[in-house]
């Protein structure tokens, strides 16, 4: 029986595969996160690997305050990048197959069509730069290593915009958005289906397995304003009005992508990986979301 590891798992990714893997059949599951296995330490996690021996290591691990970041430049990159690169090597001493979730935010969102994974990386923060740093080190570390970036992740656990607006919609009259920042939103559950359907093929062909960079989000297109219309929308919240706004008009400490959809294609024609319409997949979250306290 192959054995997964997967690191960050209290997170919305890190939850929503836990949710899905007692239908992962011929496979076993060890879910950590800081309070069971501290993947900045070296010689915790070589410790942890001579102890379990995963096949698989799917890193949802990461210091994802934005804001915070730029001004705690030490904790982001030691989270996003130089853990990524312990992990990656352990996987490398091991044999394992490292899988590593990375974000849009290593382009500068200035683009004017969807980025492909050739595309010049330029982040323009802390944590952009953190996570572009540890894209390096793992696939520098780890020959087996196949990135993920994915954006906008939303899904029933943890804090996220659908979970904000969906609260905010309830207790005001008006919420005001921007509208100028556009990209696409991913539902963590389905990037957790994709995560164990390239698992799956590897397991069964390792011959297939494709190490690199992918990108992974909801299909089509919205701005943050037409998200949070879209959420209202679907929870049936009428008694709040969402007003469009520019991002000029609130300032943050780390500048965000005007642009950062993602081209999806190699993903599909390399692992077969289906990408659900993001509206879709919104629809189903929300549905999760009404049987869960906010």
């Amino acid at each position: 029986m192959k054995k997964i590891l997967v690191t960050g798992a209290n997170g919305q990714l890190g939850s929503e595969l836990k949710t899905l893997a007692p239908g992962f059949a011929g496979f076993s599951f060890r879910f950590t996160d800081y309070d069971t296995l501290d993947i900045t330490d070296r010689e915790a996690v070589s410790r942890f690997f001579e102890a379990e021996c995963p096949d698989f290591v799917v890193n949802c691990a990461a210091y994802t305050a934005v804001d915070k970041a730029e001004a705690d430049r030490e904790n982001a990159f030691l989270l996003n990048a130089v853990a990524p690169g312990i992990l990656a090597e352990a996987c490398n001493r091991s044999g394992a197959v490292f899988l590593h979730i990375s974000t849009d935010y290593v382009f500068n969102g200035k683009n004017y069509k969807p980025y492909c994974e050739t595309d010049e990386t330029d982040p323009q923060g802390v944590y952009g730069l953190s996570k572009r740093v540890g894209e390096q080190n793992s696939l520098a570390d780890c020959p087996r290593t196949i990135i993920i970036r994915t954006a906008w992740l939303y899904s029933a656990f943890g804090a996220n915009f659908v979970k904000t607006m969906l609260r905010l919609g309830a207790e005001r009259n008006s919420l005001q958005v921007v509208y100028d920042q556009v990209g696409t939103p991913t539902y963590a559950c389905d990037l957790a289906a994709a995560l164990l359907q390239i698992v799956a093929q590897v397991a069964e062909n390792p011959g297939q397995l494709t190490p690199g960079i992918f990108h992974y989000s909801g299909e089509g297109v919205c701005s943050w304003y037409d998200f949070a219309r879209a959420i209202h929308e679907l929870a049936g919240i009428t008694t709040c009005q969402v007003f469009p706004v520019e991002s000029k008009d609130y300032p943050t400490a780390a500048a965000r992508p005007h642009f950062s959809v993602l081209n999806k294609s190699k993903i599909r024609s390399t692992y077969g990986i289906a990408v659900p319409y993001w509206k879709e997949s919104l629809k189903v979250c929300i549905q999760k979301i009404k049987n869960i306290p906010l």
